[in-house]
This record gives structure tokens, C-alpha cells and sequence, in this order.
């Protein structure tokens, strides 16, 4: 199912507006994006999403491979 908040979405378009930053900064790294912010970054998808749901509370957010040279991120919901 299709997340439909706000939140949701403004962070998926915070993170397009910053792909190019972010898979710079995290190459070849699963990063998880909360209030606009990156919350958790690492090799296993998994992982993050247990970092970032123990950060933020929440079980729905923003997450996507930084593969290095790539601007362009997938959204995803965990």
C-alpha cells in the first residue's frame, strides 16, 4: 500500500532534490530519510530500516540504494 502523508512525501521529494548530495556522501548505501533528514545509512537495507524505526517510531519513510554516480533515487516504503 501507498503511503499518503505529508510527511511521507516531502520527504521523498526532499530526497530527489538532493540525490546527487546524498549518493556522494552515502555511495553504494541504503539511506533512510526522515523529516528531511537522513536518519540512517548503511550496506544492508535491513539494518537501516530497524536503525530508523528505532530513531524515528515510525514503520513508513523513505529509503533507497545511493548508488554511487546515480541521481536519481527509488522511494520505497519499509
Amino acid at each position: 500500500m501507498l503511503n499518503d502523508s505529508k510527511e511521507f512525501w516531502d520527504d521523498n521529494e526532499w530526497s530527489l532534490e538532493h540525490a546527487t548530495e546524498i549518493s556522494k556522501r552515502y555511495p553504494n548505501q541504503w539511506v533512510a530519510i526522515v523529516d528531511k533528514q537522513i536518519i540512517a545509512a548503511g550496506k544492508n537495507a535491513k539494518e537501516v530500516g530497524k536503525v530508523t524505526i528505532r530513531k524515528s517510531g515510525r514503520k513508513e519513510f523513505v529509503i533507497y540504494f545511493a548508488e554511487q554516480g546515480f541521481g536519481e533515487p527509488y522511494a520505497l516504503l519499509s
